[in-house]
């Protein structure tokens, strides 16, 4: 009997609740293992360019004293996980944060704990230093713009600018997220559209082209794309869209794949929009099969050209 064999025989014997335990650490191990190849593996890829950028030098000082996150960089020390204040709705049932002054809903099936978690990241995406971060100064939002939030999840980037703009289309497919989004914009539900499709290059029963979608919604001034990878196919359901004589904002993810950038870019330009990546890098270490240069701008600013004067 082969030593994995044995080993599996071994965990079948034991009850399940410690069963369940000892397969979570043993994952916890395995995740450690990887991380730390990783983080050697990045510091050794980066001190053997020939040329690095002041960018990859900032990562590359960071992770000689620090461990792999998604986000390489000393602002996530100011937010603390455990301080967060998870409390739950008696009308509902549902848990939820203040964000920005406002109720933040989470899927029914979320545990404190987890809610804790994935809130912080939250506040990871969008501090002012996150390559993950929106929008900016001179990128942003105004009372005309009508926002297209694809992927919208628990919704935080629409719900800290709902009492800024005319109207948003929330797209999401999970029902657990529904129910959360839900609650979340009841307060704003005549200003709020929530559409329970994915955003693709096609028309299914679950999902939609956007330029199927803005036929009869063509209000759109700002899209935010984050859709787990699949942003490739939204922009290929969205050439009309792009190519469109209209004002426009787009910010796009581009941490999920490693070329998504280049790609992204190519394909943008080609419609004579400006495109602008974020400062900074993410190291998206949960895409298994991550691999050199391992750095990944989190998302594009996209925009229309300006027309200038003859």
């Amino acid at each position: 009997m082969s030593l994995k064999s044995a080993a599996n025989l071994f965990i079948n014997l034991i009850p399940t609740q410690l069963k369940s335990r000892i397969i979570v650490q043993i994952d916890q191990r395995r995740q450690q293992k990887f991380l730390n190849q990783l983080r050697s593996k990045i510091i050794d890829f980066y001190q053997t360019k020939s040329i690095r950028t002041e960018e990859e030098e900032i990562v590359v000082r960071y992770l000689a004293s620090n461990p792999v996150t998604v986000f390489p960089y000393d602002f996530q020390k100011k937010y603390d996980k455990s301080a967060i204040n998870v409390m739950q709705d008696v009308s509902n049932g549902l848990r939820y944060v203040m964000h920005d002054h406002k109720k933040l809903y989470f899927k029914r099936s979320y545990s404190e704990a987890k809610i804790k978690s994935l809130y912080h990241g939250l506040q990871l995406d969008q501090d002012p230093d996150s390559p993950h971060l929106y929008l900016t100064d001179d990128f942003n939002l105004n009372s005309n713009d009508v926002i297209a939030d694809i992927g919208a999840a628990e919704g935080n980037f629409s719900l800290s600018n709902i009492e800024t703009v005319k109207k948003i289309y929330l797209f999401e497919c999970d029902a657990e997220w529904i129910e959360a989004l839900e609650a979340t914009f009841e307060p704003w539900k005549e200003k709020v559209v929530i559409c329970n499709q994915f955003v693709s290059n096609s028309d299914q029963n679950d999902s939609v082209a956007l330029d199927t979608f803005v036929n009869e919604h063509d209000d759109i001034t700002f899209l935010k794309v984050d859709i787990e990878g699949e942003e490739a196919n939204f922009l290929a359901g969205a050439k009309k869209f792009l190519q469109a004589e209209k004002q426009f904002k787009m910010a796009i993810c581009t941490y999920h794949k490693q070329d998504d950038e280049v790609e992204f870019t190519t394909i943008l330009e080609r419609y004579n929009l400006e495109v602008r990546p974020t400062n900074g890098f993410m190291i998206f270490y949960h895409d298994q099969n991550i691999k050199d240069p391992y750095l990944r701008r989190g998302l594009l600013r996209v925009q229309k050209k300006l027309v200038k004067d003859a």
